[in-house]
């Protein structure tokens, strides 16, 4: 499996950018469904955009997670991972705009790009190195799962912060 690492991590790489991009455009596409509401892009908020990173990282972390049982370390990783794709974002993006004004289009979409890359990059890094030691895989498995509850939640009841806030239509969530 260490050889197939590599491959394992350009194929999740291929399999979120190409999940993320179909999530950006699913809630629109049926007709802002309840059902797909929790998973897609509901407005263009940063916070959106992070949902579009985390749900296919983390279906293809469960998928990979059936085949890298050698990975004592591997929930632990995938947190590291995830987190810093999802710190991304939001630090890219407001760094940007703070500093040059609003961000074209293809910038926002580069930075989700470059979001999923680093995680996959720092991930493959962490596999190789075995660099983290994690006696307890459950709570960082848990977190995930928090995190995604957290996704799901905030769809439905949105806080009021920058954050959550479309920069396009000035509303927070659905």
């Amino acid at each position: 499996m260490k050889k197939d690492l590599t491959l394992w991590q350009i194929i999740g790489f291929g399999f979120t950018s190409l999940g993320g991009t179909l999530l950006h455009f699913l809630y629109e596409f049926t007709n802002e469904s309840f059902w797909s509401a929790p998973f897609s892009a509901v407005n263009e908020s940063t916070w959106e955009h992070m949902k579009l990173l985390f749900f296919p990282l983390f279906i293809y972390a469960l998928i990979q997670s059936r085949y890298f049982k050698e990975y004592k370390n591997f929930w632990c990783i995938k947190l590291a991972g995830i987190t810093t794709g999802l710190v991304i974002i939001p630090a890219l993006f407001y760094t940007y705009n703070g500093a040059f004004g609003k961000s074209p289009d293809w910038l926002n979409i580069t930075i989700f790009f470059i979001g999923a890359f680093i995680a996959f990059l720092l991930e493959t890094w962490l596999f190789k190195n075995n660099i983290i030691k994690c006696r307890k895989p459950l709570p960082a498995f848990i977190l995930l799962v928090l995190i995604c509850i957290l996704f799901v939640f905030f769809t439905f009841t949105t806080p009021k912060l920058p954050i959550f806030r479309d920069p396009i239509t000035g509303t927070y969530g659905i």
